[in-house]
This record gives structure tokens, C-alpha cells and sequence, in this order.
């Protein structure tokens, strides 16, 4: 007879075997079609509920019914898309103790992962007791028996990037089901448990000049020359000299540039440069603080010029109380497994249910680095106690939220 151990290593290598599988299948935002197609495949053939794709690209399906008068579903979330496009060859493979290749992480084997819930809440205590890799903390197994709300896994579309979280927000606008809470799930993060999501807002600036000779027209204004001192500005808004200042942002802050382009030749006052910028804060007020600040620079490009500002992108900062209920429930599941959680602030899917005035958390299977590149890497061993750990979590949040 298999032990509850046995059981979740092989439940690990199935998530392994299904994490290569879809690495090798590109799905930039708004490009997830394919990666869709083989997620709900797998899903029906694993005798899921209600497995469907809606009419933005996400799919869905039950893997517990609720217990009792509860309403309304716990949702467990990963994101299908990744960083890079076909262009970028998406291949995967095994080094030592890791598995190594664009999206490993960041999210494949959180998608990966989803499907196993189905079994694990149905075993209950029986399938993972013991099976911490960490210091024993006396706990037991995962406190995942019967009870409360039913529970849905959701693969979502457009969370990287321009994707602007399109498809967790379009899905918890139009749910199958009221949805108590979400916790989604980011591949490399375990030990993490994100109550902050951390807000964005993302500009695309054309300065726009006279242009002309080098020489001759010395004196003109130089598009390039402009958009490079926007930049510096925009750069200090993250570091302000005196925190008294009227400027200074409450909270964490950062401010990118990524990308930026412009000018007609070497020898020419530059008619135009074009740059994108990243506005990323800790709270809303921090980050409507963070706004302001950098469109009075951005509006102010200097003599002869003239700038269009577009916005390519907003994301909601939010959260929940570190002592949140919620929170609680996913740092007792790692300690359950001897593992060490933190509290963490980041982007994902996790933002549109705090802007939807859903409680949320942002969980992981294993440890890796390396993201948005082409050598991201995971490791093997801890995917089962993640999948503990989540499966834990899951249930526990059932219970919570019951009516």
C-alpha cells in the first residue's frame, strides 16, 4: 500500500512532466491559446468539473464541491502566459537537482500543479502527513479535511506584462461562481506568502523636436537630449533627498525605464525618442503619489518640444492585514511541512481581487531564479511539500470563509 509520501512524489513528478510540456509551448500575453487548449485537455481527462474556457482565453474547473449551506468558491489561481514569445526557443531541460527553461517558473509549474488539488483535498490528512522535508514542527499532516466552500482552479491569460492582468479580472467580473477569496499561485515563490500587491502604472513618452544640423543648428532642442533628462527626473521621484519634501511617496517605490529609442543620425539634433516607464508602489496612495509626481515631470519636456504620454498599463495596488485570516492559514500550512514563510510584496494575479474587494494571497510550489530569462530555473525536491503546503492552504481558506 502507498504511503501518503509515495503518493506526493509521484504527484511531483506528474507536475514535472506536465511543467516541461507546456515550457515547450509559447504563450505570450494574449498568444495562450495553445497552452489553453492542452491545460483543459488535461483537466477533463483528470475528471475535473465543469472544465471550461471563457470567453477571454481563461480556463476553469471545480475540483471540490462545497460542504454544507457555504456558497461561493475559494479560488486557486496560475497564470498560462509567460514573458516570451515564439521567437525566443522554448526549450526545457534537467540539470542535476533543477529543471531549467524559459517560463519554468514563472508559471508553468504552477499550472502544472492545479489539477493535483483535486485529489489532495479529497485525501485529506492521509495523503501528507509527514512528509516535510524541513524541521518537524509536531503538526501532522495538512489539515486539509472535509468541509467548507468548494474549490476551482483558474489558469489565466494577459498577467504578464501588456497583459494587465486582462484575464484574472475579466474572470472574477464574470466567475461561475461567487468567489470568496482567491490565492494564486507563482511557481518559484514558496516560503512567500504576498499579502501587498504591489500597484503599476506604465507610460509610453514621445518627445517630439525641430531637429537639425549638429552644427549648424546647435542650439535646437534635441528630442533625445530631452528624453534623457525626463528620465534622470523620473529616476530621482524613487529617491527622494528630504522624505519631508511635499514630492516624497509614502511607501515603497521603483521607477523603470526599460526601453527607450530615437534620433535620425549622429549628426542630427533629434527630431523624436520614444521611452517606456514603469511606476510600480506599495500602496494606492503611494502609487497616485508616484503618478502625480511623474507627470508634472513628463510635462514639462523644455523649450521648442513638445510630448505625448500614452498609458500602456495600470495595475492596482491593494492587499490584506499580514494577520489576515488568510495570510495565518498559508503560513501554519509551511510551517506544517518545516518550512520557513515571509511575508512578501509583488504583482500578480492577486491585484485584481484586492481591486475587486476579494480577500487574496500569492503562494508558491518551489524555490527558483532567474525569471523573465531564457536560464530560469526551479527546484525539483520541494515541489511535494508544495503542493502540501498548497493543498493545505486551499482547505483551510474553505473553512475560513465558510457562511
Amino acid at each position: 500500500m502507498s504511503t501518503g509520501a509515495d503518493r506526493l512524489a509521484a504527484a511531483a513528478e506528474r507536475v514535472l512532466a506536465r511543467t516541461e510540456e507546456l515550457c515547450r509551448i509559447p504563450a505570450p500575453p494574449f498568444g495562450e491559446a495553445g497552452r489553453a487548449a492542452v491545460v483543459a485537455g488535461w483537466w477533463a481527462a483528470d475528471g475535473l468539473a465543469e472544465v471550461r474556457v471563457d470567453a477571454t482565453g481563461n480556463v476553469w474547473a471545480k475540483v471540490r464541491d462545497g460542504v454544507g449551506a457555504a456558497s461561493g468558491a475559494v479560488v486557486v489561481a496560475a497564470h498560462l502566459d509567460t514573458v516570451f514569445g515564439p521567437e525566443v526557443e522554448h526549450g526545457v531541460r534537467r540539470e542535476g537537482d533543477r529543471l531549467v527553461g524559459p517560463g519554468v517558473g514563472d508559471d508553468s509549474v504552477a499550472v502544472a500543479a492545479l489539477a493535483e488539488l483535486g485529489w489532495l483535498l479529497a485525501a485529506g490528512d492521509s495523503a501528507t502527513a509527514g512528509t516535510g522535508t524541513g524541521t518537524d514542527t509536531g503538526t501532522g499532516g495538512t489539515g486539509t479535511g472535509a468541509g467548507g466552500r468548494a474549490v476551482w482552479v483558474l489558469a489565466t491569460v494577459g498577467e504578464e506584462g501588456v497583459g494587465n492582468l486582462a484575464g484574472v479580472t475579466a474572470a472574477l467580473a464574470a466567475p461561475p461562481v461567487p468567489v470568496a477569496a482567491l490565492i494564486a499561485v507563482e511557481g518559484n515563490y514558496l516560503g512567500r506568502v504576498t499579502t501587498t500587491g504591489v500597484g503599476s502604472v506604465r507610460f509610453a513618452v514621445t518627445v517630439t523636436g525641430p531637429g537639425g544640423h549638429a552644427w549648424e543648428r546647435a542650439d535646437a532642442p534635441s528630442a533625445v537630449h530631452a528624453a534623457a533628462g525626463l528620465v534622470a527626473r523620473l529616476a530621482a521621484l524613487a529617491r527622494p533627498a528630504d522624505p519631508a519634501h511635499p514630492a516624497a511617496v509614502p511607501g515603497r517605490v521603483a521607477v523603470n525605464v526599460g526601453r527607450i529609442s530615437g534620433g535620425e543620425a549622429i549628426n542630427i539634433r533629434a527630431a523624436g525618442c520614444r521611452f517606456e516607464v514603469d511606476l510600480r508602489a506599495d500602496s494606492a496612495a503611494g502609487l497616485g503619489a508616484l503618478e502625480r509626481g511623474a507627470r508634472a515631470v513628463i510635462d514639462d519636456p523644455g523649450t521648442g518640444l513638445s510630448v505625448e504620454v500614452r498609458e500602456i498599463g495600470r495595475r492596482p495596488a491593494g492587499g490584506i492585514a499580514a494577520d489576515h485570516p488568510l495570510a495565518t492559514a498559508a503560513f501554519a500550512a509551511l510551517a506544517r511541512r518545516g518550512l520557513a514563510g515571509r511575508e512578501h510584496a509583488a504583482s500578480t494575479d492577486a491585484n485584481a481581487a484586492y481591486a475587486a474587494g476579494i480577500p487574496a494571497i500569492t503562494v508558491g510550489i518551489t524555490y527558483g531564479e532567474r525569471e523573465h530569462t531564457v536560464d530560469e530555473w526551479i527546484d525539483l525536491a520541494p515541489v511535494a511539500d508544495g503542493l502540501a503546503a498548497l493543498a493545505d492552504t486551499a482547505a483551510s481558506a474553505a473553512r475560513l470563509f465558510e457562511e
